[in-house]
């Protein structure tokens, strides 16, 4: 069964911007000071902000630089089998 999506892939993205530019806000941390912390640009964090559009390096950079890096090591890790099939071929 296939599930269905409500949000675009940019709609995702422009969410867990969001939810980055919050926690940097509510640290009291301007973007130049991220960009500082981070060696991230401070163009790629000004645009991740606007747009959601970053690199995974640049992601995983500035999660690090906000001591959110263990959210980024346990994406993934509790994904629910959809099938029986899946349990199988996880065994081969």
């Amino acid at each position: 069964m296939e599930q269905l999506i409500w949000e675009t892939a940019e709609e995702l993205d422009q969410k867990l911007a969001q939810r980055v530019r919050n926690i940097r806000k509510r640290r009291s941390i301007s973007q130049e000071k991220l960009s500082s912390m981070s060696g991230v640009s401070y163009g790629s964090i000004k645009r991740f902000e606007a747009t959601g559009q970053i690199s995974l390096i640049s992601l995983t950079k500035i999660a690090m630089a906000l001591d959110i890096a263990d959210e980024l090591r346990s994406i993934f890790t509790q994904v629910p089998y959809k099938n029986i099939q899946e349990v199988i071929n996880e065994t081969k």
